[in-house]
């Protein structure tokens, strides 16, 4: 039954699933391990959610974490669900702290899995899951190792040979703190390797080390790693108690899984997407944005239809619509990815809308007199007609105005309504920029029908 795994290269999740559906785990944790990293992720990414379940219930429990340490989030959660309650709690207790509430933050069966957990561990993971998913609070892992002050520098070693999860996870700094949990300071691992067991861990101390708060937004943790080459930061609430520690590694994860999630929003697809998930699932979350489209683009194409007389009198301006609309719509997405930019900064706020319109209709002016002259220019070079490039020169110069301030206050607007900028603003703004480039181009076209 045992088929190499060179022998079936293209499909080895095929082979996995038949020699879980049979109950030969040793079998499959031979092919696991005889795959790279990026083939195990390749071939266990394609097995369906019941029986990527099966598969973590059938592995060891280590086995099993390492596995959804590979996994896309929401495929991860999605199969943790399926699995018996008090067996995810065991996988899960495999795992980082940040990783456990990465996880149950997406699961449907989340306090069912934690009703196993013991109430300690419990408590301290619904407090990581209060914590906004993109702050400090809600990416922080909460293994640290701390010491009180006034130790020496072999109690603390030998404290740290004693921790039970020392060498599981990636701990690179001692934190000192006071009797009441408030950050002191900390140390260096190498500098406790290479002092003297008696000397005292003040003196090898970094006093008042630069620490994030836990409600501290992604663009301050990455403004804050982008100003120190730390591998990891300490997290404090208001008092300046230790609470965890956030890695360089999860701010640069999470501002990639920002950035992604922004540019499959503007694309429609509002929430994480794998083709492991059922189709019909995938249709509607893919319809309920494609339908809205369908009207919005019916808005735009009523303005063609409404001047349909003109348009067959000038049939050469024809080929310029599709241009104007779109040369528009790339200058307003450009001003909505600043804005967007801005305000995930904090630079911007949402009552600044008459700041940023002004700017960017400045910004337009210039631009759409430089782009009107191009395409004007390209327009009475082809049909050699001065009214027409004027009119399709004008159209785009005016529209580019128009694009660049609208796109500019857009997120601003749907900010301060309580709206996803990234999800809405780009409809809205191609709706926008069709409907006023078809419109001055065609009613340009309309005042000076008998010249074209």
């Amino acid at each position: 039954m045992e088929q190499s795994l060179e022998q079936n290269p293209s499909r080895p999740w095929v082979e996995i699933a038949e020699l879980a559906s049979a109950g030969n785990w040793s079998a499959v944790r031979r092919r696991l391990r005889a795959m790279s990293e990026a083939d195990r992720l390749y071939a266990v990414s394609h097995l369906d959610t019941e029986a990527l379940a099966d598969l973590l219930e059938g592995l060891r429990r280590e086995d099993a974490a390492d596995l959804l340490d590979w996994l896309p989030d929401a495929q991860a959660a999605n199969a943790l669900d399926e699995v018996d309650p008090q067996t995810a709690a065991e996988i899960l207790d495999r795992m980082a702290s940040d990783d456990q509430v990465d996880l149950l933050a997406r699961m449907d069966e989340s306090e069912a899995v934690l009703a196993e957990v013991a109430p300690e561990s419990a408590e301290q993971v619904r407090e990581l899951l209060r914590h906004a998913p993109e702050t400090a609070g809600g990416l922080m892992a909460s293994e640290v190792f701390t010491i009180e002050e006034g130790a020496d520098v072999g109690t603390v070693i030998d404290r740290i040979r004693q921790h039970p999860t020392f060498a599981s996870f990636p701990i690179q700094y001692v934190y000192v703190v006071s009797a009441s949990g408030v950050l002191r300071g900390l140390v260096q691992l190498r500098s406790l390797i290479v002092s003297q067991p008696a000397q005292h861990i003040a003196e090898l101390m970094i006093v008042d080390p630069a620490s994030a708060l836990a409600t501290a937004s992604l663009a301050e943790l990455e403004d804050l790693f982008n100003r120190f080459e730390f591998l990891g930061a300490p997290v404090v609430d208001e008092k300046g108690e230790l609470l965890g520690v956030v890695h360089r590694s999860a701010v640069e994860e999470a501002l990639a899984e920002s950035a992604q999630s922004d540019h499959m929003k503007s694309l429609g697809v509002v929430r994480e997407e794998l083709r492991s998930m059922p189709v019909w699932f995938r249709s509607r979350r893919r319809l309920s944005w494609l339908s809205v489209n369908i009207v919005l683009n019916m808005v735009a194409a009523s303005v063609i239809a409404a001047y349909q007389e003109t348009l067959e009198a000038a049939i050469a301006l024809a080929i310029f619509l599709p241009m104007i609309s779109d040369m528009s719509g790339c200058s307003g997405n450009q001003a909505v990815a600043v804005s967007m930019r801005e305000l995930s900064l904090g630079v911007l706020r949402p009552n600044e809308m008459l700041r940023v319109w002004g700017q960017e209709v400045s910004l337009g002016v210039i631009n759409g007199l430089a782009l009107g002259i191009l395409i004007g220019g390209v327009a009475f070079l082809w049909q050699g007609s001065v009214a027409l490039g004027l009119v399709v020169g004008g159209a785009l110069a005016v529209n580019t105005v128009v694009a660049v301030s609208i796109g500019g206050v857009i997120p601003l607007l749907l900010r301060r309504v309580g709206q996803d900028p990234a999800l809405a603003s780009g409809p809205v703004l191609t709706t926008i920029t069709d409907m006023c480039g078809f419109f001055f181009a065609l009613s340009f076209a309309t005042l000076a029908l008998g010249r074209l």
